[in-house]
């Protein structure tokens, strides 16, 4: 296998997970503009596909092969309970964190 073989293999192994990224954060930022306003797209991207990532490994490790549809179902689960985690379970705290910086009204 060439050098060349080798990347398209492995970004072909990895392309599920980078695209559920984009699609979830830029579906999530879509869906709840005011929740999420304070985390970056980036963030929730980044977030989804990293845990993407290491489920499409698991599953290779496990079944010994690629592309189990198992191995894709758990990667739809893991990439809601990451978006909600990344994103929305933090949307309170951050707000909190908002209302305490703002300046008194008085200024």
């Amino acid at each position: 296998m060439s050098l060349f073989e080798a990347f398209w293999h492995l970004f072909e192994f990895v392309y599920p997970a980078l695209a559920m990224g984009l699609l979830c954060a830029a579906g999530a930022k879509g869906l709840w503009r005011k929740e999420l306003s304070g985390t970056p797209w980036w963030r929730l991207a980044g977030a989804v596909a990293l845990a993407g990532i290491a489920v499409l490994t698991i599953g290779l490790a496990v079944f010994g092969r690629d592309g189990r549809m198992l191995s894709y179902a758990a990667l739809v689960i893991v990439s809601a309970v990451v978006l909600w985690f990344a994103g929305l379970r933090a949307a309170p705290h951050q707000k909190a964190v908002a209302l305490r910086q703002e300046p008194p009204l008085g200024r």
